[in-house]
């Protein structure tokens, strides 16, 4: 069975950081366009960071471009995102995907495409 599980979100002050993982079961992450999308109450999926099937191409929201970075492990099967500086209008629920197709890492972050999706982690930034 094929599926994407997402790790290390939690509750953190404003100023902090956090790193989520996301790890791949079932398939090959090497072969997949990867990304990391948010979601908050009432507001719609965005795409926060997408990273290239070799990890050459990036893609950062304007919003969290200079505090985030998002890297793949190949070997692991694993992506993560690195938040830093953390602002209470990153609290939402994370998400990874996976995008087999013929991709940009821009692309997916604004399509919001993949065929393989975690079920999230929930990143509350809060004093």
């Amino acid at each position: 069975q094929s599926q994407l599980v997402e790790s290390g979100g939690g509750l953190v002050q404003p100023g902090g950081s956090l790193r989520l993982t996301c790890a791949a079961s079932g398939f090959t992450l090497e072969n997949y366009v990867i990304g990391w999308f948010r979601q908050a109450p009432g507001k719609e999926r965005e795409g926060v960071s997408c990273i290239s099937k070799r990890g050459y191409n990036i893609y950062d929201a304007d919003s969290v471009e200079g505090r985030f970075t998002i890297s793949r492990d190949n070997a692991k099967n694993t992506v993560y995102l690195q938040m830093n500086s953390l602002k209470p209008e990153d609290t939402a629920t994370y998400y990874c995907a996976a995008d087999a197709g013929l991709v940009t890492a821009h692309t997916m972050c604004r399509t919001k495409s993949g065929q393989h999706w975690g079920q999230g982690t929930q990143v509350t930034v809060s004093s």
